[in-house]
């Protein structure tokens, strides 16, 4: 199993209509046939120090190998979205595990 968690900051001027869409696209991701389980979300309210909630949006996936990881990242979904709304990221963080 391996789980693909990537953390988005949106740019400071990015207005609600364009996180809806960017919100939306990134459930389109769901559709892609390799991936197992799917989470999109923002950051839940709780104040801890060794929380981060400086995010806007989360997106967890997770693949049955490395493999089906592969066939993802080049999947016409994924280059779709990361074509459409990669000029809104200010900082992207990726944390893969196996």
């Amino acid at each position: 199993m391996i789980s693909h968690h990537v953390l988005f900051w949106l740019k400071a001027d990015t207005t609600e209509e364009q996180k809806a869409a960017f919100r939306k696209s990134l459930q389109t991701l769901e559709n892609i046939e390799v991936i197992k389980n799917f989470h999109v979300g923002t950051p839940a309210p709780i104040e801890r120090a060794v929380v981060d909630t400086t995010y806007t949006f989360s997106l967890i996936l997770f693949f049955e190998n490395l493999a089906a990881h592969d066939v993802y990242q080049v999947h016409p979904l994924h280059k779709a979205f990361l074509d459409e709304f990669k000029i809104f990221f200010d900082k992207v963080i990726i944390y893969d595990a196996h």
